[in-house]
């Protein structure tokens, strides 16, 4: 593949947004007090001589040096302190800060005003509203002291089907004020794939809802959180949270108001734990077996978050950050961490299209809360693209200084449309990372220039390269996603994989000792980054990854269907769409009920984002001689590459399967 040509400059921010920016005040720290040359070898520290790519070599070559500032500068408070930074630089099996014991959610509440505002939300329910830090603080330390009496302690697992809203939050900052650890699916995931999470990590106590309303449509899930309780014997207590029917009660659960009176007027505190104590479980798919169940901890995620929200994300005191997640998705991880900076944050739990306003629902949203960074995803700006949605007619967007998108690579088309309706004044940065490491590889940085369908940045200790099948470095040429050295926020482990070899499966089986992210990626003579998708076969939506294995699962479990193959096709606009082929039993079609009941069985057991745009039928699913299903290379040709060249013919057992997907993609 040829090198970019270079595109357009859609924005470069001015000597004041670099000067006011957190990346600059921490580039100046660390030249003063570590001798960095983030500024050149001449001494200045003017904005008109910081040279970030020199602050990211510095922070990829002498990583101990790195994280041991982020520390510093952030006055990360350890009750015991660390022995080293890096003890172990071995991947997998990386050891940060040993000896160091500490609390995430200690950083949380530290030095806060009980009186200024901490989250602003709302949801299809109910209007926008406020908590305050003195109330998130008391409620938090009710529901601590709450679990506490439940016999919540070091260690246990709280598992939590919960909307996005605010007394999620407190819940999650008091597990981990506990040193318990947090795990969250989304209430709109099927009960198949919510038990195939949680059973994982045999939670002890539940924290479910009663409902929710999305679209404008109520969805009462008391049903389902019964079928969990059932599935999930080690759960000692459910607290069932009112909130579509007030009042709302479940036979042999405990009424969240109960559970916070119980804690009602006692005081939060905090557990310390080992840097690498689990502090929650993130859940990501692969194409095979249950989803992996990520475990990360308490000091990587601290340092992890100060690092990317205050230097990248440049969250500041005034600022109203607002990312569109449920809690199934880590950018909800993400978004309860901003509060780590000194800004506040917004939550939304609802449709981003609802049927009265349409794709207008989530910037009515921001005017009305006053949002400074709006996050979504690039199917949401995508949409309001093709829509035709104006978002600053008819309201007050003055606020708004920053677009972030992730989930999925932003289109060019997007990233010009989003300059043609706000201006030349708004800082629009696409990001990539993943569950994996809760957080950004690369993503955006205040003091960069946006070039138009480009990520502006590798991130800070991040050591992002592009490497071909054979291990050598690429620039200007697609290639594996790969980081060269350790993150404090790589997984601890995998829960349940006790000899670790799965979490070596999934990301250093390729390159020995390298991480690989799955993703096809071009570094830039720039320095910027392009991503071009999944270079594995997992289906992304909304930035929650789903394995093709859950979405056979669910397929197969129909009669008619007697095998499948579904690939996520990336299309022209930088949208993607997902393409369902099954085999079907004799005197079966697609002409009857069939395509309604893998949608309805795909949208129960695994969620409604990963219901296919196509379903088609198929003589037979291409494998290989070993059995393994040809996704991939399906995926390939259906995006214009020629058979001969994603897969060898002999090393099929059906080669004549391809066929098909040859004139498909002929066809067009």
């Amino acid at each position: 593949m040829t090198e970019s040509s270079v595109p357009r400059v859609l924005w470069e921010p001015d000597e004041e947004r670099i000067e006011s920016s957190n990346v600059v005040a921490f580039a100046r720290w660390a030249a003063r007090e570590k001798g960095v040359e983030a500024f050149g070898s001449g001494g200045s520290t003017a904005v008109r001589d910081f040279d970030y790519d020199a602050l990211w070599r510095w922070s990829v070559t002498d990583i101990d040096g790195f994280w041991a500032s982020i520390w510093e500068f952030y006055g990360v408070r350890a009750d015991t302190p660390y022995e080293a930074v890096l003890a172990d630089r071995s991947m997998p099996g990386a050891e940060w800060f040993p000896g160091s014991t500490l609390n995430y959610a200690r950083h949380v509440f530290e030095g806060r005003d009980d009186d200024t505002v901490a989250i602003r939300h709302a949801t299809e329910l109910r209007p926008l509203s406020e908590w305050t830090w003195g109330e998130l603080r008391e409620r938090t330390a009710a529901i601590a002291s709450g679990l506490r009496r439940l016999g919540v302690g070091e260690g246990d697992r709280v598992a939590a089907y919960l909307p996005n809203l605010p007394e999620t939050i407190a819940a999650f900052y008091a597990v981990a004020s506990l040193g318990a650890i947090w795990s969250s699916c989304s209430p709109d995931f099927g009960v198949r794939s919510v038990i195939d999470r949680f059973a994982q990590i045999e939670p002890k106590v539940l924290l479910a809802v009663d409902g929710y309303r999305y679209g404008g449509k109520d969805f009462d899930r008391r049903p389902v959180v019964e079928e969990l309780r059932e599935a999930l014997p080690t759960v000692e207590h459910t607290v069932l949270l009112d909130n579509l029917s007030s009042g709302a009660t479940m036979e042999g659960t405990l009424p969240w108001s109960e559970l916070e009176a119980s804690g009602s007027g006692d005081a939060l505190s905090f557990t310390p734990v080992p840097f690498d104590h689990p502090l929650w479980v993130l859940y990501s798919s692969g194409t095979t077996g249950l989803p992996k169940a990520i475990v990360q901890g308490h000091g990587g995620i601290l340092l992890e978050q100060l690092k990317n929200l205050n230097l990248h994300l440049d969250a500041q005191e005034h600022d109203r950050v607002f990312w569109y997640t449920t809690t199934g998705w880590m950018m909800w991880n993400f978004l309860a961490s901003v509060l780590l900076t000194k800004a506040s944050i917004v939550l939304y739990d609802g449709s981003p299209s609802t049927p009265a306003s349409g794709l207008d629902t989530l910037w009515e949203l921001a005017a009305d809360a006053g949002v400074t960074v709006f996050g979504t995803s690039a199917g949401f700006l995508s949409s309001c693209m093709k829509e035709g949605v104006h978002p600053r007619e008819g309201r007050d967007l003055s606020a708004l200084k920053a677009i972030g998108s992730t989930g999925s690579p932003l289109s060019p088309e997007a990233f010009s449309w989003a300059y043609e309706e706000f201006g030349s004044d708004l800082w629009l940065f696409s990001t990539s990372g993943g569950t994996d490491i809760c957080s950004c590889l690369v993503g955006g940085t205040p003091t960069l220039p946006v070039y138009e369908g480009e990520i502006q940045s590798r991130g800070l200790g991040m050591a992002v390269a592009s490497w071909d099948p054979e291990g050598k470095e690429l620039i200007g040429e697609v290639g594996e996603l790969v980081v060269t050295e350790p993150a404090p926020s790589m997984p601890v482990y995998l829960w349940g994989d006790t000899d670790g070899e799965r979490l070596r499966d999934s990301y250093f089986s390729v390159y020995p000792g390298i991480w690989r992210h799955g993703d096809w990626i071009e570094i830039t003579e720039r320095g910027t980054a392009i991503i071009y998708g999944r270079s594995d076969s997992t289906i992304n939506r909304g930035g929650v990854r789903m394995g093709t294995s859950e979405i056979y699962r669910a397929v197969l479990s129909l009669d008619d269907v007697l095998d499948a193959l579904v690939v996520d096709v990336p299309q022209g606009d930088g949208s993607s769409k997902i393409e369902l082929f099954v085999v079907l039993r004799e005197g079966a079609d697609l002409e009857g009920d069939v395509p309604k009941e893998i949608a309805r069985r795909i949208r129960t057991d695994c969620s409604p984002r990963h219901v296919p745009d196509r379903v088609r039928a198929i003589a037979a699913v291409p494998r290989t001689l070993s059995g393994k299903v040809l996704e991939v290379p399906v995926k390939r040709i259906l995006m214009g590459e020629r058979p001969e060249k994603v897969a060898s013919r002999d090393s099929l057992a059906n080669p004549e399967a391809l066929d098909h997907f040859s004139d498909l993609a002929e066809r067009g």
